[in-house]
């Protein structure tokens, strides 16, 4: 079964249905690669698809400890190279999670964050910045 359907909308846009829950997303190139940038780009799911899965990741340790993760937050800040080929060369991940977790929840939760899928997933060379922050 496919994970998801796509057709190209034209004018550098995409639609894409989840093909299990029906949720659409729409993509669009970027403003410094000939779009308008009025959606995620492709890269940016990338980007943003590391941050949501450590997140995720985080989420099902914690649920195994009974430690609440609710209201925790991330930001991701996406280098693109100077270089050809265009890729992505650098994911930042800014964590803010809560200032309750003791040392040993930390240290295993962190440790969680960088064996996420996406993470195992993405180019050696691709530079992953996660940074934690409790409060």
């Amino acid at each position: 079964m496919n994970t998801a359907t796509a057709r190209y909308a034209g004018n550098l846009r995409t639609e894409a249905t989840h093909v299990a829950s029906g949720t659409t997303i729409q993509t669009d190139a970027p403003v410094d690669n000939h779009g308008r940038g009025e959606a995620f780009s492709p890269t940016d799911l990338v980007s943003t698809a590391l941050g949501a899965c450590i997140i995720t990741t985080m989420g099902i340790v914690a649920e195994r400890h009974a430690w609440d993760l609710t209201g925790s937050t991330f930001n991701v800040t996406k280098h693109m190279s100077t270089d050809a080929p265009r890729r992505i060369a650098q994911i930042d991940v800014a964590l803010t999670l809560p200032a309750t977790l003791d040392a040993n929840a930390r240290t295993v939760l962190e440790r969680a964050a960088h064996t996420c899928p996406v993470a195992l997933s993405l180019h050696p060379d691709l530079v992953q910045n996660v940074v934690f922050e409790y409060r």
